[in-house]
């Protein structure tokens, strides 16, 4: 397979951009997708191959947009539908694909679906959601519980039962079960594909279809992690994950086809995923490819986890392909958990080398092309329902969501003239665009030239990988594409290494973070070689 005939998303990078945080335009302190329009030339300046939008439909914004109350409109504080047809057009205008989130596994209890649900037994809607009788004396219908804390099922007195609710009490889970609700949620994916975007995220998809025996969980056993929140105490088996997914996950794929094979990349989320991952990338008639954790929530990056992370997906006929991200909108920010503040700037560059080096797609969250760090925020500032609930044992997801720096001299970093959402890290004024825009030695910089690196190469886009001996704190791999070869190697730890390959061939470097250089590696350092012969 060559590169002109590979699938346009087959190793591509991806951009993904958090709509309340990137630019305002209307300076309510919101980011909005007119805010997003008049900046794609940026994003389209990095060199990536699309764009994924976090949710921007009609919300209560209880999470902020993922409890949707309506599938088919744009919340006003993010626009209209022209606005939105607007930004497909101008990212289709720069050769950029568009990618939208889809939240199939629930909605905002104030959706039209669920208000008519929640009125009785007996109207067309009743069994759209999951709704379960007490037990005899009045206790929920399971153990189940929350990701975001407390048991999955809340009392509604009109129907007299529980509805099941996997996260917050306001987004009730649907019953995906149910054939109808499965074709009122195409209907709207049709909705979206009729109008042009090029894919679709599946969040959290796996939570779309529970056990209806309704068995109790198992106990979870100890692992040696901290048990935050009610949920850790018990193996989600039941409230998830149901045999029957893959058939509806069939059905989404069947409709994509319909409109020219558009992109599906699923968000599995959960302890020990693997093999659901690839369960539903299995084949040509499911997921194109599922969205990694492995590096999300590590607090160290080291050769053991990318070669585990990267060894459940060899390649095959018989194995899906992986997508990898270090850093998203629920996840800290890479370089504050893999670094303490005197190496993030080495951190950062080091791991923007090897995350385009990885067999699969590519996902980068905005700020990450510019080393930006957690933002620390104050319990004041905080709008994460989870980290308010759980503060301070948990810090939340805020931090990862601040408003993107655009003028390090500007107020609000030019993220809005109106007082943002969230306030602006004061870390990030110093790595603000324009400061780093012109500077060919930054962070922004090497991302673009890293991305263009990829871009370019067969091996780096949909090679093959395998990882070599090395010693420790080293990690070495080889892609290779036909006759391209490609060397890849990376000391990951503090303190200096060096490596050489074997001398039967002659690598060439062609690119090289850390001052790394003749094969000796300082500390978080690496280099990219081509071999010549």
């Amino acid at each position: 397979m060559t590169l002109a005939q590979a699938p346009w998303w087959r190793g591509a990078v991806i951009y993904q951009i958090y709509p309340r945080s990137f630019r305002d335009s209307n300076a309510d302190g919101i980011g909005d997708l007119p805010g997003i329009t008049a900046n794609l030339d940026y994003v389209a300046s990095l060199g990536v191959d699309a764009i994924w939008l976090s949710p921007f439909f009609t919300s209560p914004m209880k999470d902020f947009g993922y409890d949707i109350s309506d599938y088919c409109d744009v919340d006003p504080i993010f626009g209209t539908l022209h606005d939105f047809d607007r930004l497909l057009q101008t990212a289709h205008g720069l050769g950029l694909k568009v990618i939208i989130d889809q939240v199939y596994s629930h909605t905002s209890d104030q959706h039209p679906w669920f208000r008519q649900s929640r009125e009785g037994r007996d109207n067309p809607r009743a069994d759209w959601y999951v709704w379960a009788d007490p037990k005899t004396d009045g206790s929920p219908p399971t153990n189940w519980q929350s990701v975001f804390g407390g048991p999955t099922w809340t009392w509604n007195a009109r129907r007299g039962q529980y509805y099941l609710h996997n996260f917050l009490t306001e987004q009730p889970d649907l019953n995906v079960h149910n054939v109808q609700v499965q074709d009122a949620l195409l209907a709207c994916a049709r909705f979206w594909l009729g109008r042009g975007v090029d894919g679709f995220r599946l969040d959290a998809v796996n939570y779309a279809m529970h056990d209806v025996l309704l068995r109790d969980n198992p106990v979870a056993p100890p692992n040696g992690r901290p048990r935050l929140r009610p949920a850790d105490f018990q193996l989600a088996v039941y409230n998830k994950s149901h045999p029957d997914l893959p058939c509806f996950v069939e059905r989404i794929r069947a409709v994509a086809c319909e409109y020219g094979g558009r992109f599906l990349v699923a968000e599995l989320g959960g302890e020990d995923n693997q093999a659901e991952m690839r369960l539903l990338t299995a084949g040509a008639s499911r997921f194109h490819t599922a969205y990694g954790f492995d590096f999300l929530y590590a607090e160290e990056l080291t050769p053991e986890l990318v070669r585990s992370a990267l060894g459940a997906w060899p390649e095959g006929a018989a194995v899906g392909w992986p997508s990898w991200a270090f850093s998203n909108h629920d996840a800290p920010r890479a370089i504050s958990r893999w670094a303490p503040p005197p190496l993030r700037s080495v951190c950062s560059r080091v791991a923007a080398l090897l995350l385009m080096c990885l067999r699969g797609n590519v996902f980068l969250y905005q700020g990450e092309e510019l080393g930006l760090p957690q933002a620390q925020i104050g319990f004041d500032d905080l709008k994460d329902p989870e980290a308010i609930a759980n503060w301070p044992a948990t810090l939340g997801r805020d931090g990862a969501r601040t408003p993107m720096p655009w003028q390090s001299g500007a107020a609000n970093a030019g993220f809005s003239a109106g007082r943002p959402w969230l306030p602006v890290s004061p870390e990030h004024f110093a790595l603000a665009v324009d400061r780093q825009q012109l500077d060919l030695g930054s962070q922004l910089a090497l991302t673009r030239r890293l991305i263009s690196l990829r871009r370019g190469s067969r091996a780096l886009r949909e090679g093959a990988l395998q990882f070599m001996d090395s010693p420790a704190d080293l990690l070495v791999f080889e892609r290779s594409f036909g006759a391209e070869r490609l060397l890849c190697a990376f000391n990951l730890g503090v303190n200096a290494r060096a490596w050489r390959p074997n001398a039967a061939h002659d690598w060439r470097t062609i690119e090289s973070v850390g001052s790394a250089h003749e094969w000796t590696f300082p500390p978080l350092s690496g280099v990219v070689a081509r071999c010549g012969s």
